[in-house]
């Protein structure tokens, strides 16, 4: 009795899936058959097959599409002046920065001067006792070989110095230069007269001129580094001090090295640096985008100097060229 039961819930399991394969069968005849209805369906009369085999349109593009156009931003090539510089830092000096030192060793004991005071050449500011245990002497004077201000002063009461010891730095303040080291390739370009923009961090968001007054002849071994000093000056080229500018600052220096006038310049932004050339896309008269090799001469933050390639009055493409090829149409936007 049980094994009839099992064999009769076979036979309904069997019968209900032979039902679904059924089922299953007629539906994808019936998908079949709708596809095949729309495919035979007539074409359209405007829309009949070119020669090629695709449909009507431009010549461009994948199955006789029109190609859409890229979108870019262009700018004219115009004749402009070009600077080329090197940033470096530097530190506000006193003129004639001068340190005093004792005609005799000995000990410190008068000291008449201190940091901030003026003093006059030939003054005494100070008195050195040379005498030795046994032995007494009369004092000594110290006395400034220049006029000005003292800038330093290390030495106090008491101390032992010699000869060699620089009890006061005097510098002359009424004038201020300021000295940085050129590292060695830029060398060549640095000569008198020389102009530099100047930042400060005691006086932010201001910028100062200055131009170069001493360039030293020989490089310093140990940087090999050219030490160069610079003075002030105002938009016209003179001379000029400010108070708020005090010896000690630290500065930062932009030295123009080299100068062009009147020469194609176009901005950085154009230029693709591709494999070791520099190329640029033009735009012609039928809004086509034309690829060109480029020969550069100078840089700056922002230009670059066109030696050959491109020539004055065409339009270069500052945005969106990285996705161009040449010959693709463009639309300019502003």
């Amino acid at each position: 009795m049980k094994k009839t039961k099992i064999i009769t819930l076979v036979i309904v399991l069997l019968i209900a899936l032979f039902a679904i394969l059924i089922g299953y069968t007629l539906i994808q005849r019936n998908r079949a058959a709708a596809s095949s209805g729309d495919a035979s369906a007539t074409p359209s009369s405007g829309a009949a097959p070119n020669a090629q085999g695709g449909q009507g349109g431009g010549p461009r593009g994948g199955g006789g599409g029109v190609r859409n156009a890229a979108v870019v931003q262009v700018t004219t090539v115009i004749s402009g002046t070009i600077e080329n510089s090197v940033v470096i830092n530097g530190d506000v000096l006193a003129r004639n920065q001068v340190s005093i030192f004792p005609t005799m060793s000995g000990k410190l004991v008068e000291a008449r001067i201190t940091i901030g005071d003026r003093v006059g050449r030939g003054d005494i500011v100070a008195m050195v006792d040379p005498s030795r245990p046994g032995e007494v002497y009369s004092f000594s004077p110290v006395v400034s070989t220049i006029a000005g201000t003292v800038l330093q002063a290390p030495y106090s009461i008491g101390d032992t110095i010699s000869t060699q010891s620089a009890l006061f730095v005097v510098g002359d303040l009424s004038g201020l230069w300021l000295e940085t080291f050129v590292p060695e390739r830029f060398v060549s370009a640095v000569r008198l007269g020389l102009r530099a923009q100047v930042w400060l961090e005691s006086i932010p968001g201001e910028t100062f001129f200055a131009e170069v007054s001493e360039v030293s002849p020989v490089l310093e071994p140990a940087s090999r580094t050219l030490r160069i000093r610079l003075r002030f000056i105002d938009g016209q080229g003179r001379a000029v001090t400010d108070p708020r500018i005090k010896a000690g600052m630290f500065a930062t220096l932009s030295l123009v090295t080299m100068t062009r006038t009147d020469v194609p310049v176009i901005p950085r932004s154009s230029v693709i640096n591709t494999y070791g050339s520099w190329i640029v896309f033009t735009i012609d008269e039928k809004n086509i985008a034309r690829r060109h090799e480029l020969e550069l001469g100078i840089e700056s933050e922002e230009l670059f100097e066109v030696l050959s390639g491109i020539s004055l009055g065409d339009k270069v493409v500052v945005q969106g060229q990285n996705f161009l090829t040449d010959g693709d149409p463009v639309r300019i936007v502003e």
